[in-house]
């Protein structure tokens, strides 16, 4: 689930993505899906927005599940500070049918895994290191272009005060 041209906020402001980074970042979730047998991967940022999922659909509101993550790895985020850690880059969460792998992408968005045990956690761990590194390619490219085009219309009131002023000025 994931549309091209859609903006999200995140970090350091509103981005958006195009039709190629959505196909990308669909196609980078279903090759690391495949090659670990995971059940669903959801891409959240640290807002609490989900921006894709991929794989099985969830049973529970994915809204709602998008916006505990976020609160979770920001919590984590604090703990880490508190033993002297910048931050932890991943976070695990183990059931007894279910599991929950969860790994920063770009200081930007969160990945998360859910898998049972039809895999297992080595393979998830082994394989979320390449998912990562190719997602953080995706984002940082959309990041960089949002940068370089600057915002996404023009200020429409760009010239409004000289124009009111001429308008004025008998």
């Amino acid at each position: 689930m994931m549309g091209g041209g859609s903006a999200k906020s995140g970090g350091s402001g509103t981005w958006s993505f195009t039709e190629d980074d959505s196909v990308a970042i669909t196609h980078s979730l279903q090759r690391f899906l495949a090659d670990t047998n995971a059940r669903s991967a959801l891409l959240v940022d640290r807002s609490g927005q989900l921006v894709a999922t991929v794989g099985e659909q969830p049973t529970f509101d994915p809204t709602a599940f998008a916006t505990l993550t976020a609160a979770d790895f920001s919590a984590n985020d604090q703990l880490a500070k508190l033993v002297g850690e910048s931050d932890f880059s991943t976070l695990f969460h183990q059931g007894e049918k279910e599991s929950i792998y969860l790994a920063d992408v770009a200081r930007r968005l969160i990945l998360v895994v859910l898998f049972d045990n039809r895999t297992t956690l080595g393979l998830v761990r082994l394989r979320m290191k390449q998912a990562v590194q190719e997602l953080t390619v995706v984002i940082d490219a959309i990041f960089s272009r949002g940068r370089a085009e600057g915002p996404s219309r023009p200020n429409l009131l760009h010239g409004a005060d000289a124009e009111i002023d001429e308008l004025f000025n008998w």
